[in-house]
């Protein structure tokens, strides 16, 4: 399908209403919330923790956050995969696992975060999995995501790197988590609800954190042409509004492989590991660990 077919006709039109979009949703007023104290100086690199983030469901945050995962290990980076999403945690069910502990645990202070690591072995990395097909972990109070943050931090030294997959949206719980962040990688795509909201949650996330490490990824794309005025579109917004240009941290095809893996509760990089999203994912590595 031609980009003149699935662009919307008013992309442009629709950033710059979201500056408003920024301000209207939940929890977009930007709110004092508890600041994360400094993570203790034990010779952290930047990027070590990378938080996966989408203003809106549905962009395939998780499937990215999997792939990006077994894309690090896969270069000889210790790895820890978290769920953060507290609301519809599905890590564990894209990847076909039954975990024995998950993050409810952790929660209610029957286990470190250490203990509910588990290793998964066909992926090369760790997992901490949070509590599927349970909405009960959405409303814990942000004292507790505060200390979840810090131990996460602490808990990153074990690791080369953490990959943290974060809710869909900008509510507090989101962004509390956010905090724990070297970098954070915002998932996109072309629709507009898509743009809007991923421009809502970097405008935030600029205001509450305005030297946070954000680039932008464009997901699903029909071709890296295509993913590029995505970009363009998001990053002239970003630009106008908000006086920040977050750089693109790569382009992701759309590839009907991604979605046969997930419904065989596999990792591309196993299942289709030669594939156009595959290499795409695998791109963004590389360009993660690049000096």
């Amino acid at each position: 399908m031609s980009s003149d077919t699935t662009a919307p006709p008013s992309r442009a039109t629709t950033l710059a209403r979201a500056r408003a979009a920024g301000g209207t949703k939940p929890g977009a007023a930007t709110p004092a919330s508890p600041r994360l104290p400094s993570r203790p100086a034990v010779g952290t690199k930047r990027g070590k923790l990378i938080a996966v983030a989408s203003g809106k469901g549905g962009v395939g945050k998780t499937f990215f956050s999997i792939t990006l995962s077994q894309a690090l290990a896969l270069r000889k980076q210790k790895t820890l995969l978290f769920d953060g999403d507290l609301g519809l945690a599905n890590i564990d069910i894209q990847l076909g696992l039954m975990p024995q502990y998950d993050l409810g645990s952790v929660i209610t202070g029957k286990l470190s975060l250490n203990q509910a690591a588990m290793k998964y072995d066909t992926g090369g990395f760790d997992v901490i999995a949070g509590r599927s097909g349970s909405g009960s972990l959405a409303n814990i109070p942000l004292s507790r995501l505060q200390i979840m943050g810090e131990d996460l931090a602490l808990l990153a030294t074990r690791y080369d790197r953490v990959v943290l997959d974060l809710g869909a949206g900008v509510e507090k719980s989101v962004r509390q988590l956010a905090k724990a962040a070297d970098t954070i990688l915002v998932v996109t795509s072309d629709e507009p609800t898509s743009l809007t909201d991923a421009y809502a949650f970097i405008k935030i996330t600029a205001l509450e954190r305005p030297n946070t490490d954000i680039r932008i990824v464009v997901n699903a794309s029909n071709s890296t042409r295509e993913g590029e005025r995505t970009y363009q579109t998001l990053h002239k917004a970003c630009n106008g509004f908000l006086k920040i240009s977050p750089p693109l941290a790569g382009i992701i095809r759309r590839d009907a492989r991604v979605r046969e893996c997930i419904r065989n509760q596999m990792p591309i990089l196993t299942r289709s590991p030669s594939s156009e999203a595959a290499m795409d994912v695998e791109a963004i590595a590389d360009r993660l660990l690049a000096p």
